[in-house]
């Protein structure tokens, strides 16, 4: 199975943020409700590969309609801030 690649990430205030991209190798998105990113990390230090492009490893959002088995099925995905929340943009409610 191919892994959803993260195409963009408004996030910036994120150790894993170079330019608008996300540089760590994996994200984890959410809970059974709501799309967040939880692998933000909020640090003035950067982290990560900058050679890397992240993909989606595991998305924990069962009523999104990319989701199936609790792995994102979606081609790419983008982040970005939502209520001050770090969230998956591509999220669509089943």
């Amino acid at each position: 199975m191919e892994m959803s690649k993260v195409k963009m990430c408004d996030v910036t205030d994120c150790a894993y943020n170079i330019k608008n991209a996300c540089h760590t190798p994996a994200i984890t998105i959410g809970d059974e409700a709501t799309p967040r990113c939880d692998t933000f990390c909020h640090s003035a230090m950067h982290g990560g590969e900058a050679s890397c492009c992240a993909r989606v490893g595991a998305c924990k959002v069962a009523m999104c309609t990319h989701n199936s088995a609790l792995e994102c099925q979606a081609s790419e995905i983008s982040v970005g801030y939502q209520q001050n929340e770090p969230m998956c943009m591509t999220f669509m409610a089943r």
